[in-house]
């Protein structure tokens, strides 16, 4: 956990608490959900340890935290859930711009709009954001640097690893060039905000309509493991904020830098391709420590918007 002090939300208006049956209550971002179909979804199950859990966030809601600027206005109508948001999250960030990150956080205008009643198709839709956390500020979990080798090969740098300096902060978040901050993977301070008694704590939305969880004990393993394969690739350079440089790929072992590193294995964790689960026979995505982090697919119907990684830094 982070040693900086947590803040605990207290800035909601027009709560709805409920107890419910893990399950559909997200959605599709109006702001920027890139998708492309790809196969073998998987369904994974387990046991969350507990027959219900607990938010506050299934019905309309505020945030509007002084202290950090946050400004969140979710209104449910109908069948579907509108989110309006400046994307300031409501805690501590790290100091940006920074060495590896170029950018100034800056409030947002953003509208995201998830249906109630998600429909599960479990055709693994590559996504680019993955979802928004309650707090409005979106999961995006890929970059836009890359290394391209002139034999053909292309890497897409992970936004967590230990190669390359993309100025991430204690977070887990950096800011694109628009100014906007974002998630890569899990912020110990939001989780804390949104915690709860039980294990699951609802931290977002996902662009399908489900709802996403983090683990307090950890009790969701994701699929991934390391390739064994050496990396190929001759006469390879960066591109974004890694152009110009010259990068050695030929013969070297996948240790995370790199997004194809990883390869899912159905049978080396509880959650699916997406970092998905049923629990209580209702679905539902996992934010985890290890990769993949934040999921890069969804199994719920999801529109077909601009396919691309994220803007560059």
């Amino acid at each position: 956990m982070n040693p900086k002090q947590k803040t605990k939300w207290s800035a909601i208006a027009l709560p709805l608490t409920a107890i419910l049956l893990l399950g559909a209550c997200a959605g599709q971002s109006s702001a920027d959900t890139s998708a492309t179909t790809s196969s073998n979804g998987g369904t994974a199950s387990a046991d969350s340890g507990a027959s219900t859990v607990s938010s506050n966030f299934l019905g309309s809601y505020k945030i509007n935290d002084a202290e950090f600027g946050t400004e969140v206005t979710v209104t449910v109508d109908g069948d579907t859930r509108t989110m309006k948001t400046n994307a300031l999250p409501d805690t501590e960030t790290g100091e940006f711009p920074n060495s590896g990150n170029p950018n100034t956080i800056s409030s947002q205008s953003l509208t995201y709009s998830y249906p109630i009643d998600p429909n599960y198709v479990g055709n693994a839709t590559e996504v680019r954001t993955t979802g928004v956390a309650i707090n409005g500020v979106k999961f995006e979990p890929g970059t836009a640097e890359s290394v391209t080798c002139a034999s053909g090969e292309t890497y897409r740098v992970e936004g967590l690893q230990d190669t390359y300096n993309l100025g991430m902060d204690f977070n887990n978040a950096h800011v694109q060039p628009t100014g906007e901050y974002h998630y890569h993977g899990v912020s110990d301070l939001m989780v804390d905000v949104f915690e709860s008694d039980e294990d699951l704590v609802h931290v977002g939305f996902a662009a399908d309509g489900f709802l996403m969880y983090y683990s307090k004990s950890g009790a969701y393993k994701p699929g991934y493991t390391l390739s064994t394969q050496e990396r190929t690739g001759t006469d390879c350079t960066g591109s974004g904020a890694l152009r110009s440089s010259s990068v050695d790929i030929e013969g070297t072992t996948p240790d995370g830098t790199y997004t194809s590193d990883w390869v899912f294995d159905e049978a080396s964790g509880s959650l699916d391709r997406c970092n998905g689960t049923t629990v209580n026979g209702e679905y539902a995505y996992l934010i985890t420590e290890s990769y993949p982090f934040v999921g890069r697919c969804l199994n719920g119907e999801v529109s077909e918007e601009r396919v691309g990684p994220p803007p560059g830094r």
